[in-house]
């Protein structure tokens, strides 16, 4: 399930792909526009900034702004960096693998059931990016 921090990220992301001819955009803005809580939303776009996601300016005309194309964000990558693991258990995650306590990955049949369902979720948000979220939105 994705984190209520995950899915601000993407309404912000959102808001700032639809403006992005505006040129940066305040804080204040996006988070009146998406009903985000302005400390929240500080937090998230700071985080979006220091993965290479957004970049910001400061002062008059400042704000944030996409720094890639909204075609060039996978999802995958934003949920990854906010909420860490797509995978539903840890022993099947790619990037943050742990073995789980008393298994026997090599016979527990959860374990091969939870990585077949890790690689159809990879297979869709790999491939998808928030230009493919704006089309979905607007539909």
């Amino acid at each position: 399930m994705l984190s209520k921090k995950t899915q601000y990220a993407f309404h912000a992301l959102t808001y700032l792909a639809e403006n992005k001819d505006k040129g940066p955009v305040l804080i204040s803005e996006i988070s009146q526009e998406r009903q985000i809580s302005l400390k929240f939303l500080e937090n998230i776009l700071l985080e979006l900034k220091k993965a290479g996601v957004l970049g910001s300016k400061k002062g008059k005309g400042g704000g944030y702004y996409l720094i890639k194309p909204p075609e060039e964000v996978k999802l995958a990558k934003v949920i990854r960096m906010l909420d860490g693991p797509i995978a539903l258990l840890p022993c099947v995650s790619l990037n943050y693998y742990e073995k789980c306590e008393n298994c026997q990955e090599e016979i527990c049949g959860l374990n091969h059931v939870m990585a077949e369902v890790r690689d159809n979720t990879l297979k869709v948000l790999e491939n998808k990016t928030l230009a493919d979220v704006l089309r979905s939105s607007a539909s």
